[in-house]
């Protein structure tokens, strides 16, 4: 109780229960308004606090499961902000203009990405000093042009999990490209948006720069709660796999006679063994290439066998009868005379 009263205060400090004029407000905040006070619209903290305890829980689940979150926020008060907090956790950010397309035409934008990273690195390794000085200048200009609107993306692969945006209504063109793929979305909402095309709306000023950043520092400490969960879960998971894998190849040592009866072992219980324990070729029955003993399909000197060397009644038998192919002796059986 004494955390919920201390982030209480802490968000009325802030100026987070402050909206906007009663003239501008949209009907679709009603639940979420406490009062009226000289024309403006108090937000409800209890709300406030509701939606930004539900909102980091989600966060911290998707930073858990490795997932991008991207954060969102051209407007001037909020940049810095954003981009500082976004920084800190290793998420990609978005504090310029919004490039149409940025999300449902990612293939493109990320064909600019990898034009300015190539840009970059020929600036950097020495390959521009053979150009002209006007060459190099074009390319250097054309390269902070693009760093300035695709620098926070620059390490992004795959289009995000989540967004967080500051104003629904600024980011209207990233909130809905976001809703067209289906990525979840976390946005601050003011009194004078519709707090239903977001997931997870945290009712809350989005003009002041303290609100802003109380929000987004309480957003950022759970993705970084959860990025540090998936990080034990992963070394806890390393060590349980070498110990599993230690215990399990301790103290094990293959031999021959581990392999009794098998296909080439030297066991014993030949079903039609005549002379010593089978399986490889040469001595044994009860292999499937039984030796000099009874049961093995290709017996050397055994009977029984499917391919007796010696022995009779293997099918390809060597110098014993009854093998349909014989070696030495009476393999193929004689045709009956009728």
């Amino acid at each position: 109780m004494e955390d919920i009263k201390t982030l209480h205060e802490q968000l009325l400090e802030a100026g987070v229960h402050f909206g906007h004029l009663k003239k501008k407000w949209n009907p679709k905040m009603l639940p979420y308004i406490f009062a009226e006070k000289n024309g403006i619209h108090i937000i409800d903290l209890n709300k406030t606090i509701d939606g930004l305890e539900e909102a980091a829980a989600a966060l911290k689940s998707i930073a858990k499961s490795g997932k991008k979150i991207m954060f969102v926020a051209t407007k001037k008060q909020a940049k810095e902000i954003v981009v500082e907090a976004a920084t800190k956790v290793n998420m990609p950010y978005v504090t310029e203009r919004w490039l149409g397309g940025m999300l449902t035409n990612f293939s493109t934008i990320r064909k600019s990405v990898k034009k300015m990273l190539s840009i970059e690195k020929m600036l950097t390794d020495g390959t521009m000093d053979s150009v002209t000085k006007k060459e190099r200048l074009t390319l250097t200009r054309s390269k902070e042009k693009m760093e300035k609107v695709l620098g926070g993306i620059s390490q992004m692969g795959r289009t995000p999990a989540a967004l967080f945006m500051v104003d629904i209504s600024h980011e209207h063109i990233a909130l809905a490209e976001a809703k067209r793929l289906g990525i979840t979305t976390f946005a601050m909402v003011d009194t004078n948006s519709d707090p239903s095309k977001v997931d997870f709306a945290i009712p809350s000023n989005d003009d002041a720069t303290k609100s802003i950043a109380i929000i987004t520092t309480y957003l950022t400490a759970a993705i970084m709660e959860g990025l540090q969960e998936r990080a034990q879960v992963k070394d806890a998971d390393d060590d349980s796999n070498i110990e599993e894998y230690n215990e399990r190849n301790r103290g094990l040592e293959i031999t021959e006679e581990d392999n009794a009866g098998g296909r080439r072992g030297r066991g014993k219980g030949a079903p039609r063994g005549a002379a010593a324990p089978g399986g490889a070729p040469g001595a044994g029955g009860g292999g499937n290439r039984g030796g000099a003993g009874g049961g093995g399909n290709r017996g050397g000197a055994g009977g029984g066998g499917n391919r007796g060397g010696a022995g009779g009644g293997g099918n390809r038998g060597g110098a014993g009868g009854g093998g349909n192919r014989p070696g030495g002796g009476s393999g193929r059986p004689n045709p009956v005379k009728r």
